[in-house]
């Protein structure tokens, strides 16, 4: 049996993929990565120590494009319900990797999926049908983050730096279409330069499309309308109040296809 684990180099990818070492072994276990090309430098870091601390193969897959340039590609620009980039870039690559590479009579797929948002793991089941798939995350015992990243810290694993600034996810560089406001913020204190270069993406994606469109929505006042990260720069600026509620979330694997067609 062939055990591929998506390996997203999170925390919650290793501990999943420790765990299924531990049951399995590592002889016919693959740590699967898509590169978005737009990865933190420490999250690289982490990847490659974390792979060599599970002691299984990691295999590398891209589909050559940043998100930036799927958004202009494909005339969409990614916001908080539809994510192209995500579709070309990790689901895409990595089902025809599987196809390739896998029987699914002989393989079982591991995602690093949160107890605490099991309901993505359902959603992926949906999407992944015809294949076996596992969350060893969401089975008993159920382990919180804090005490994953003790866990990776006394396999001295050193915390990846998006997630020493606070931010929920260690992918894509800190930023994401789908990420609400409270992450944006965060992004514009303690990680400038990315929160600079989404902000620029979006406004050149606006000229290029000709269209008010943006990856976050106002909803203040019962109406919802577009809130550009240029919009949200100025908020803060200005010390005017900001959703430090609204994270917003990821969700790669979880995507649905059809979604972005219905929108394009």
């Amino acid at each position: 049996m062939k055990h591929v684990v998506q390996f997203s180099g999170g925390i919650g990818s290793w501990a999943a993929a420790k765990v299924v070492a531990q049951r399995h072994g590592v002889q016919d276990m693959i740590l699967l990565f898509a590169d978005t090309l737009i990865e933190h430098e420490d999250t690289y870091r982490f990847l490659h120590e974390a792979a060599e601390n599970i002691g299984a193969p990691l295999v590398k897959v891209a589909d050559g494009r940043t998100p930036f340039e799927v958004y202009r590609d494909e005339r969409f620009l990614g916001n908080s319900r539809v994510d192209p980039c995500s579709k070309f870039l990790k689901r895409k690559v990595l089902d025809r990797w599987k196809s390739e590479n896998c029987d699914p009579a002989d393989t079982v797929l591991y995602f690093g999926i949160h107890w605490s948002e099991s309901d993505r793991f359902a959603t992926i089941q949906r999407r992944m049908q015809g294949w076996t798939c596992a969350a060893p995350l969401c089975e008993p015992p159920l382990i919180g983050m804090a005490d994953l990243h003790a866990w990776a810290k006394r396999e001295g694993l050193r915390r990846q730096f998006l997630y020493e600034i606070g931010m929920p996810h260690a992918n894509c560089g800190g930023g994401c279409c789908k990420m609400g406001q409270a992450g944006w913020v965060n992004a514009y204190r303690f990680n400038r330069p990315v929160f600079d270069e989404w902000r620029d993406m979006e406004q050149d994606m606006r000229a290029h499309l000709g269209a008010d469109v943006s990856m976050m929505k106002d909803r203040r006042g019962g109406e919802t309308k577009p809130l550009t990260l240029l919009d949200l720069q100025q908020r803060i600026e200005s010390g005017l109040q900001v959703d430090m509620f609204d994270w917003g979330g990821c969700a790669c694997f979880a995507g649905s296809d059809d979604d972005i067609e219905a929108a394009a």
